[in-house]
């Protein structure tokens, strides 16, 4: 070997172990996060899944001793945030607060998605669940959903519940209780969940599906009254509330969920770390607190298990819409 080559060499081993060599994609978890990590929210601020993600970022800001920067982009049924995950460089530097409208619904309304929810996303951890209740006007006569079913089969098409939108995981919900209970209800979209309920305390329609927070300030003013939570057995932090599945639902729920997400190709160490640091915020003691308070039920899961539900979610909410022939309007 000349001198030429072996001093070609010799720069070639100390940029290797220097790692400037190296593409950013291929850090290694233990050095990561070297910089400040961006986490996209599909959504414009202050919403519930605007809460979510600040109180994710937050503690692993915290724990991290690195800023994890919140960025809204809302629009699009979330299409607008998701694409950008989707097209993001897979280093784990830019994470996606994913939402059952993202990754659930998309697919099987939009036939030409600029994301594909398998192929595109790696999948970190659940981070919450949001389950719904039925919530009722006081003049609706029905203190229960077993007498809600009787006096819907009583009158099919006529009792009206609102959500706030067309195909959006509170019309779904109510689908799904109609498909199940032999009942026929009559869907009111509205724009966003504060207009549908404000439609249900004005009396503009008799029924709401939305969450649990939402409901209980009217609840114990006596401007509202919830019959039942969607879910077939009561929810821990809720137990006074009964719930669908006691009317022999069996099986129903309905709710949303927000998980976290990252582009495609990340490295598994880097993929791993993100996994045990996110469940480590969401078990901060605090946090718990405050998002139990506003009805979010906190689940978490390994990446793997993650990956098999949002197939699994993606197959139940296509025969949902299938069945209830829900089309975007």
């Amino acid at each position: 070997m000349n001198w030429k080559k072996a001093a070609r060499f010799a720069l070639l081993v100390a940029a290797l172990s220097a790692g400037t060599l190296l593409p950013a994609h291929a850090q290694s978890a233990p050095t990561y996060p070297a910089r400040p990590v961006r986490f996209v929210v599909p959504y414009p601020p202050g919403g519930t899944t605007d809460i979510v993600a600040r109180g994710i970022a937050a503690k692993l800001s915290e724990r991290w001793e690195q800023q994890v920067v919140v960025d809204n982009r809302g629009g699009a049924s979330t299409i607008i945030g998701a694409e950008l995950v989707a097209r993001a460089v897979p280093d784990g530097y830019t994470l996606l607060l994913a939402t059952a409208t993202t990754l659930s619904i998309n697919p099987q309304l939009y036939p030409k998605l600029p994301y594909d929810t398998v192929r595109d996303f790696a999948p970190i951890t659940p981070a919450v669940y949001f389950p719904y209740v039925i919530a009722a006007h006081p003049s609706v006569a029905a203190n229960s959903i077993t007498e809600l079913i009787a006096l819907a089969k009583a009158r099919p098409g006529t009792i009206t519940y609102g959500t706030p939108g067309t195909v959006s995981t509170n019309h779904l919900a109510g689908a799904l209780l109609e498909s199940m209970a032999g009942i026929k209800l009559l869907h009111v979209p509205y724009k966003g969940s504060g207009p549908a309920m404000t439609g249900t305390l004005g009396g503009q329609t008799q029924l709401i599906i939305t969450g649990i927070a939402t409901v209980l300030p009217h609840m114990k003013s006596g401007k509202a009254k919830i019959l039942a939570v969607c879910a077939e057995k009561r929810l821990p932090n809720w137990p006074d509330i009964p719930a669908a599945g006691e009317a022999g639902l069996k099986g129903y729920e309905g709710g949303t969920w927000f998980g976290v997400v990252t582009r495609a190709g990340t490295p598994r160490p880097i993929v791993d770390k993100l996994n045990k640091e996110t469940i480590a915020a969401l078990a901060a003691p605090d946090l718990r607190e405050r998002f139990t308070a506003i009805g979010f039920d906190i689940r978490t899961s390994t990446p793997e298990a993650f990956a098999r539900f949002i197939k699994t979610d993606m197959a139940r909410t296509a025969k949902v819409i299938q069945t209830a022939g829900i089309k975007l309007e």
